[in-house]
């Protein structure tokens, strides 16, 4: 048998890919983090499947889950919210695993990011505008961040900025972004991306967080900062130079162009 950490996507269960259908309808166990996964996406698993909702349960107890479904023969599929490669602890729970003797592997998924910027219908890097996504999250009561990856440095660079799990701190982390962004800088708010209930805020680094804390938002939600998110709406961005030298170099390489 085989654990599978499958990349759920942000919510809705359409946006599963076919492997991930594949893997999750072909596996007894399937562990998940009811917070985030919902009735819709378990729908993908077979009738007789064990389901087991991890928002309880510390990594040893999710391991024993995975170690008792190997011993009796079953494959798990382990379901991450959004992407496997951002936020999932499947570092901790893969060296437990290697440990256990238990063999795994890994499919992704769409990221809750990818997901807020499809809703919005906006590309977070635009010629001359922004080139860099930096992914990065708040720190204040979990773990740690390095002293090299605080968000000030981030900010110097001017880059787009996609904010996970901070929404709680949302007025406080807009304020240390005003000097390098701009308080007209747009700001981007999706909570709950592609579910029933996902809201879309909009607004500038000056007004955002009255609206996050008048809508009541606790978790579930990414935050995304940068110009780039109002290029569109302007003429003050260049096209991109690549798709440009490539029409040219086609049109000159074309007979009787």
């Amino acid at each position: 048998m085989t654990v599978h950490f499958i990349g759920a996507g942000p919510g809705a269960a359409d946006l599963l890919t076919l492997r991930a259908v594949r893997l999750v309808g072909a596996s007894r166990v399937c562990l998940y983090a009811g917070t985030y996964i919902g009735p819709e996406v378990l729908a993908h698993c077979p009738d007789e499947a064990e389901l087991v909702d991890t928002q309880s349960l510390d990594l040893d107890a999710i391991t024993e889950h995975c170690v008792r479904a190997h011993e009796a023969g079953h494959d798990v599929a382990r379901l991450c919210s959004g992407d496997p490669s951002l936020y999932s602890a499947i570092a901790e729970q893969t060296r437990r695993l290697d440990r256990a003797g238990v063999p795994w592997d890994v499919t992704p998924g769409v990221p809750a990011y990818a997901a807020a910027a499809a809703l919005i219908g906006r590309e977070l890097t635009v010629p001359e505008v922004a080139q860099s996504v930096v992914l990065t999250r708040a720190h204040r009561d979990s773990t740690q961040m390095p002293e090299t990856e605080s968000l000030a440095h981030f900010a110097r660079s001017r880059a787009t900025l996609v904010l996970h799990l901070a929404i709680r701190r949302t007025r406080e982390l807009m304020a240390s972004l005003v000097d390098d962004y701009g308080d007209d800088c747009p700001v981007v708010v999706v909570a709950n991306a592609e579910q029933p209930d996902q809201l879309v805020l909009r607004g500038t680094l000056a007004g955002i967080a009255d609206q996050v804390e008048e809508a009541g938002l606790r978790q579930a939600a990414v935050i995304l900062v940068g110009h780039a998110l109002a290029a569109r709406d302007t003429d003050d961005f260049v096209e991109s130079h690549l798709y440009g030298t490539r029409v040219a170099r086609l049109t000159r390489n074309t007979p009787g162009a």
